[in-house]
């Protein structure tokens, strides 16, 4: 007897303007392979975390909001952790809601990007992509676990397909703010042609209160968040490349 597809599934939401366009059905699956400085997760880490969950049982969660997800404009985002750990269950939740009229949307660093075969990529009409750095040095240093040439690998695939692409880059001071870094992710988004926009998005610690549940430390306790005067440079720099930012 064939083993019943499941994946590692954390947690879900909906919520409006944060994940996509429209209100979104936002489903968190466990299990990532970066450890971020920011992260603000650290529960999705370790695919242990979450509840096994089959793509029929996902499904009827989805369906619930589906009239209500319709009518505002919306759709469905896998996200995570990172949820191109789960390709299989991934593209096969993505399939189902493309079958009932669903926008979909995949949250991802791109660090797994060649893990999503073009069959997944058929049923993905956006990719959120978190460019964590555009320095390679720098991406290690805030990944801890990561590399630079996946993701901008998998910008160049998506763009080739001429799927539509929304960049995230997390502003931290201190650790990704540097001009040089800056530019250099606004670089490479500037080089895919199907990236719509760039959301630069301020740090917060927010989830500090995982990590001390977790009996972790957070590597970013004492950083503050960014100022007004320097989100607007960050966006400034951005913007000089022709990109629209939010």
């Amino acid at each position: 007897m064939l083993r019943e597809l499941t994946g590692s599934v954390h947690s879900f939401d909906v919520s409006t303007g944060v994940d996509g366009p429209g209100t979104r059905f936002v489903a968190f699956l466990a299990g990532c392979p970066l450890r971020c400085q920011y992260c603000h997760s650290p529960d999705t880490w370790y695919r242990r975390s979450g509840t096994p969950t089959t793509p029929d049982q996902l499904l009827a969660q989805i369906r619930r909001y589906e009239r209500f997800i319709k009518v505002a404009g919306g759709g469905v985002t896998i996200s995570g952790g990172e949820p191109l750990q789960q390709p299989a269950f991934v593209r096969d939740v993505l399939r189902r809601c493309t079958e009932l009229g669903l926008h979909t949307a995949v949250d991802t660093s791109g660090y797994l990007g060649d893990r999503a075969d073009d069959d997944l990529l058929d049923v993905t009409d956006l990719v959120l992509l978190d460019i964590k750095s555009g320095d390679p040095g720098t991406y290690r240093s805030v990944t801890r676990t990561g590399r630079l040439a996946p993701t901008v690998r998998f910008a160049h695939r998506l763009a080739d397909r001429g799927l539509p692409i929304w960049v995230r880059f997390v502003l931290v001071p201190g650790l990704t703010d540097a001009p040089e870094n800056v530019e250099a992710v606004a670089a490479i988004a500037a080089s895919v042609p199907t990236v719509q926009r760039v959301e630069v998005l301020p740090f917060h610690r927010l989830g500090a209160a995982k990590y001390a549940a977790l009996g972790l430390d957070f590597p970013l306790a004492t950083t503050e968040a960014p100022t007004p005067e320097l989100i607007d440079r960050v966006r400034g720099q951005f913007r000089d490349h022709g990109l629209c930012v939010f």
